[in-house]
């Protein structure tokens, strides 16, 4: 992905979080947050994946997939 391409999904993204935070406001569970979030990325066309587990490295230890 190039640059304009990364700037252009990040403003999507960007957008999307204030969307889902003006309408639900502040101070509820991480999880409505998510699956509204997803809702509004699928909304404006963006697909998207939930709790992927990535590689954690922690001062220099490999933590393993979390």
């Amino acid at each position: 992905m190039n640059k304009y391409e990364l700037n252009r999904v990040g403003g999507i993204i960007l957008s999307a979080a204030i969307t889902v935070h003006k309408e639900l406001g502040p101070g509820i569970l991480e999880s409505a947050y998510v699956i509204s979030l997803e809702r509004e990325l699928l909304l404006k066309n963006l697909h998207t994946r939930t709790q992927v587990p990535v590689e954690l490295t922690y001062k220099g230890a490999q933590l393993g997939k979390v």
